[in-house]
């Protein structure tokens, strides 16, 4: 799908989304967005720094206690005995919208695999609380590592507003903008819907099997437990290509939405996601070759991008091979949907970069 200022542009279906019956994809089918579930989580957070409940250069501990102590891992003894140290400096909010907390993802690090192999420690995507354990890989603002800051990032949205994620979401962003098949919890309509997951095989060939986000979580995933619909998600980008309102809604002030698509963490860089669980991703770079930058939270291209889109456009993706971007130069927003592992699947790359082409040009 995509869209300019003036409203959708393209809207295209293709393949079934039931392996088993053969139903029609459409864009009402469900999709479980994995980390295109941050922007909505980011957007949340944005809503309350505009409201002065938050601001995004305090310590993260004076809205979650539980990061007033983070230790580093710093490696592993000689018997695997994880050794951990305290972190140097403090967690701030900003720390964790731009992913420069020191928290990282098991999929992209071989340390954080180890560690949960040798503790038992469950993964994040299990919404067990007790993934929120986990070290830091660094000290808070020396890099760039993508990882569960946007989780931690839902748990003070959740203490701030003293509401559930499911319950915020749905009436700051959802419902205003008539997001009605979007959440975390799936309803029994819903459910009918949802695209049936694949995996790609060594031969290249796609096997279905079963994918549903927890639905009893101990915690509600800010950074990729929800569900949303292509046209639901359009709805959203839409927004905050136009500013942060579309339709005469506003869920986010102009100001605001340029500053979450501004560099926010100055000379450091976004990298190459080094896969350490090729299972469940390649490894990964939007932009290989070129610096890119991360805004709250979306990763930023500082040069034009080779499909298109103009220099300082943002975009992020979710595991099962969903992607968007927004060009705030050209006034353009698309998304693709899928959902295949591992996550960037070659096919799926090669088909979000024709499509992005193939729009600029038609839009030119």
């Amino acid at each position: 799908m995509a869209a300019t200022r003036k409203g959708l542009v393209y809207e295209g279906t293709f393949g079934t989304s039931n392996a088993a019956t053969g139903a029609p994809m459409t864009v009402d089918t469900v999709f479980w967005l994995l980390s295109m579930t941050k922007a909505f989580t980011a957007t949340a957070c944005m809503q309350l720094v505009e409201q002065g409940r938050i601001n995004l250069d305090d310590e993260a501990s004076k809205y979650l206690p539980e990061l007033a102590v983070p230790q580093v891992l710093e490696g592993y003894a000689a018997d695997g005995t994880p050794r951990l140290r305290p972190a140097k400096r403090a967690i701030t909010v900003r720390h964790l919208l731009t992913h420069t907390s020191g928290f990282t993802y098991s999929i992209w690090s071989e340390a954080l695999t180890r560690y949960q192999q040798v503790t038992g420690m469950p993964d994040i995507a299990t919404c067990k609380n007790a993934a929120f354990t986990a070290p830091l890989e660094f000290d808070p603002g020396e890099r760039w590592e993508y990882g569960i800051s946007l989780d931690w990032v839902g748990k003070l949205v959740e203490a701030v507003s003293d509401q559930s994620l499911e319950v915020y979401f749905r009436e700051n962003i959802f419902d205003p903008l008539g997001m009605k098949d979007s959440g975390f919890l799936i309803g029994s309509a819903q459910k009918k819907r949802v695209a049936t997951f694949h995996s790609r095989g060594t031969d290249g060939g796609l096997e279905p099997g079963p994918f549903e986000m927890p639905q009893r979580p101990e915690f509600f995933m800010g950074g990729g437990g929800a569900f949303s619909t292509p046209r639901d998600y359009m709805a959203f980008l839409e927004a905050l290509l136009n500013g942060g309102a579309v339709g005469g809604v506003r869920i986010l002030r102009p100001e605001t939405v340029a500053l979450m698509m501004l560099n926010q963490i100055g000379e450091l860089n976004v990298h190459e996601m080094r896969s350490a669980q090729p299972g469940y991703s390649r490894s990964f770079d939007q932009f290989p070759g070129q610096p890119h930058k991360w805004g709250l939270s979306f990763d930023i291209n500082t040069e034009p991008g080779p499909n298109g889109r103009s220099a300082g456009s943002v975009s992020w993706a979710g595991l099962l091979n969903c992607y968007f971007w927004i060009d705030p130069v050209k006034h353009v927003t698309g998304a693709l949907f899928t959902q295949v592992l591992p996550f960037y699947d070659e096919r799926v790359v090669a088909l979000y970069g024709a499509f992005e082409r193939e729009l600029y040009a038609g839009l030119a």
